[in-house]
């Protein structure tokens, strides 16, 4: 069943359709949440929760605008007052990332040194994104790691699409300069 149908029967109060929904997107959610929060299990609680809020919300869900786009912005939003709650004390580069799991890049001929690499390469890239702050980091993820274009970005967090340009300009500058180089964010589709 499409996206489309999904949704015109949630509409209309069908909960299977509504979790053809979930279905769809409980993996692009939780990445979102995940690359957000830093922690696995807090990104779970947090993509259920925009999940619940969805369903709570759906009567008020534009049919004109992307579903994934509207998700992204539930979840988005609760992800920031998470962070603002909580007062995150940001993790430097230094610091053991032992414990955060690494997403499998996906490679179609990955060696083990190819692999040890690219996880130090996820790993570094995890502990940078986590310094920025949390509405840099969204619209980061947003755009590198779930490929939405700046309108999708623009209507997920209300930012005007200079702004949102404007965000991602500086979290890539901020990005470079913590590693370095060059003002950079490599295509990091592959990397969840």
């Amino acid at each position: 069943m499409s996206e489309t149908d999904l949704i015109a029967r949630a509409f209309a109060g069908d909960e299977r359709a509504f979790v053809g929904l979930v279905d769809m997107y409980q993996t692009p959610v939780f990445h979102l949440c995940y690359r957000m929060l830093g922690d696995p299990a807090e990104a779970e609680e947090a993509a259920q929760e925009a999940f619940l809020r969805a369903w709570s919300q759906l009567a008020r869900y534009d049919r004109n605008r992307s579903f994934k786009t509207w998700l992204f912005s539930i979840a988005s939003h609760y992800c920031i007052d998470l962070l603002r709650k909580r007062r995150v004390t940001w993790l430097s580069v230094d610091e053991d990332d032992a414990e955060v799991p690494q997403i499998a890049l996906q490679d179609p001929t990955p060696g083990p040194e190819h692999e040890v690499s690219r996880r130090e390469r996820a790993a570094q890239l995890e502990a940078l994104l986590r310094q920025l702050p949390p509405e840099d980091r969204r619209m980061v993820v947003m755009r590198y790691w779930n490929d939405l274009s700046y309108e999708e970005i623009s209507a997920a967090t209300g930012a005007t699409v200079s702004a949102v340009k404007s965000r991602l300009h500086r979290a890539r500058e901020a990005l470079g300069r913590l590693l370095g180089s060059e003002p950079r964010v490599p295509r990091a589709a592959a990397v969840g």
